[in-house]
């Protein structure tokens, strides 16, 4: 019954982060409005839209003390060629971290937004094959 239909990023420049995310994630744009643009990704039906915002605002809450989570994560097949790719576009990144089977390492856009990007072992109960057999037993 119920999806995600759009993730919304707070943005301070809109026209240099559209410009990023567009280089960047290789994002195609579906439409405009007046402070914010909608995007689709390469795959999945999840809208990702930059909103033009007056000040910096975080992508992440707080777990403990300093220890801090994205508030949602971009899925890949091979993490280690996103993170190549990124990393060789001059983006902040951080180590690809493995914690049994599943890889991550996060990444930041203009505004230091933090973002994690995932990629999971197959026989995980979260890779998205395993995710899609849930999902057809409805």
């Amino acid at each position: 019954m119920f999806s995600i239909g759009g993730i919304f990023i707070p943005v301070t420049n809109l026209k240099k982060s559209i410009e990023w995310y567009e280089e960047n994630l290789e994002l195609q744009r579906i439409s405009d409005w007046e402070d914010g643009i909608g995007f689709c990704l390469s795959s999945g039906s999840t809208q990702l839209a930059l909103v033009k915002v007056e000040s910096t605002q975080s992508t992440e809450f707080i777990i403990e003390g300093s220890k801090k989570n994205s508030y949602y994560n971009f899925f890949v097949d091979d993490i280690g060629i996103a993170h190549a790719k990124l990393s060789n576009k001059g983006v902040k990144t951080s180590e690809i971290k493995d914690y049994d089977g599943m890889k991550c390492f996060d990444f930041f856009d203009l505004d230091n937004n933090l973002f994690s990007v995932v990629s999971e072992d197959p026989d995980s109960p979260f890779h998205p094959d395993h995710i899609k057999k849930l999902q057809m037993k409805d």
